[in-house]
């Protein structure tokens, strides 16, 4: 691994803040002989999934993380000019468990924590702090000691450090910066080199001026920022670079190679992930599907004619190739309650054309009768899952997905 690895990086996705399109970053990281490379967004992971694609297919090694604003009280507070003001805290995923409390935190931070911004407290970063590695980002100014001690305790020492970056462009940031490297020395925090990525090239600062502009004058502030008002320098920096601007802090640039060997995420794509339907006697999502298709017969008054045993044998060995016996058992529980509930139900779209769904009390119309054709609902060449489109009457809809949530669960 390269000595210095960009851990605190911004796209486009960063909304009206960063520039660089995640090929052309991945790209860029890559010609520079970079191995791995991070991506951190302002407060979102937008971007995560084309992220890890492009660096997969380049051969870089992903990092995926977000830079999450952070209140300074809780995120139920929303007090006007006092609760707009707040902190960064950036977080990377060390593993799946790591990726899933990032998907945590931002959604907490988008439904409880909204207000200017997307915000998560203190509470939050306890709950959710598994798998996660945390950098104090160097442009943070307020109660840095305070905030670093609290990180340290809740993440480890293996797993926070803070980040000491190079702008002597800009005029107070040296002073912050050997303000950082005391408060390291003083605690026994690890330092990491960072150069906060906001565009690829020196040049781009315009474009970003730019896009900061509009920033400013959509968040009320008037005219915005005045194009080119300041110096400072934002751009993706090589290697080299970065061993000239950390030249007396090797231990900072060697720490980005080392938080980037603890990250290892692994996602797999191309699969789909159906909720876990709690199904008891030891069957499979198979074995108890096919339990309560045999059961339909009876239930319909329909015989079991070799016509309907071969219809059901091929729609089935489709659907439980296609790995969907876990989908069609939630569809069919969900249903089962409402009618037992008194929940008015309908069931619209090309699932009419499936004797199995019909035999399950999804449907209500036998497709032999009318000559309807199971491929336009599921054939073994369509790529995507099956569509099953279900009306629940307007006042009671809220009872069927509460009646989902405690039901089901999500695979860990």
């Amino acid at each position: 691994m390269s000595k210095f690895v960009h851990l605190h990086v911004h796209s486009h996705y960063s909304l009206l803040d960063g520039v660089p399109k995640i090929p052309d970053l991945v790209k860029r990281a890559k010609k520079e002989g970079m191995e791995a490379l991070a991506l951190t967004d302002s407060g979102n992971l937008y971007g995560a999934i084309e992220f890890y694609k492009e660096c997969r297919k380049e051969g870089v090694k992903p990092i995926i993380g977000v830079d999450f604003y952070v209140v300074l009280r809780t995120r139920h507070d929303k007090e006007a000019r006092i609760d707009n003001q707040r902190t960064r805290l950036i977080l990377l995923a060390e593993n799946l468990e790591g990726y899933h409390n990032l998907l945590k935190l931002v959604t907490a931070s988008y439904l409880e924590g909204f207000y200017y911004k997307p915000r998560i407290d203190k509470e939050l970063v306890e709950k959710h702090k598994a798998g996660l590695v945390a950098i104090l980002p160097s442009f943070v100014k307020t109660d840095v000691e305070e905030l670093a001690l609290f990180y340290q305790k809740v993440f480890g020492p293996e797993r926070f450090s803070i980040e000491l970056t190079h702008h002597p462009e800009i005029i107070g940031h040296d002073e912050l910066m050997a303000e950082r490297k005391a408060i390291a020395a003083k605690h026994g925090i690890a330092l990491l080199a960072a150069h906060d990525v906001y565009y690829l090239d020196p040049e781009d600062k315009t474009v970003r001026d730019t896009v900061l502009a509009i920033q400013g004058y959509m968040s009320g502030s008037g005219a915005g920022r005045v194009l080119g008002d300041e110096e400072e320098d934002f751009s993706f920096i090589s290697t080299k670079t970065a061993a000239k601007y950390f030249k007396d802090v090797p231990e900072a640039l060697e720490n980005t190679a080392k938080v980037a060997e603890m990250c290892n995420l692994e996602l797999e794509l191309g699969t789909w992930v159906f909720p876990n339907l709690e199904i008891g006697n030891g069957k499979t999502p198979e074995e108890a599907f096919r339990d309560i298709v045999e059961e339909g017969f009876a239930k319909r008054g329909l015989a079991k004619t070799p016509a309907e045993v071969a219809r059901v044998e091929y729609e089935l060995k489709i659907i439980n190739d296609k790995g969907y016996p876990k989908y069609l058992l939630i569809v069919t529980d969900l249903l089962r309650y409402a009618h037992e509930h008194g929940i008015l139900t309908n069931v619209r779209g090309s699932v009419a054309g499936s004797l199995v769904s019909y035999l399950t009390g999804i449907t209500n119309i036998n497709p032999l009768e009318y000559k309807l054709p199971f491929e336009r609902f599921l054939n073994p060449d369509r790529p995507s899952a099956p569509d099953i489109d279900m009306d629940f009457a307007d006042n009671r809809r809220d009872e069927v997905i509460e009646y989902a949530r405690r039901r089901t669960t999500w695979p860990r």
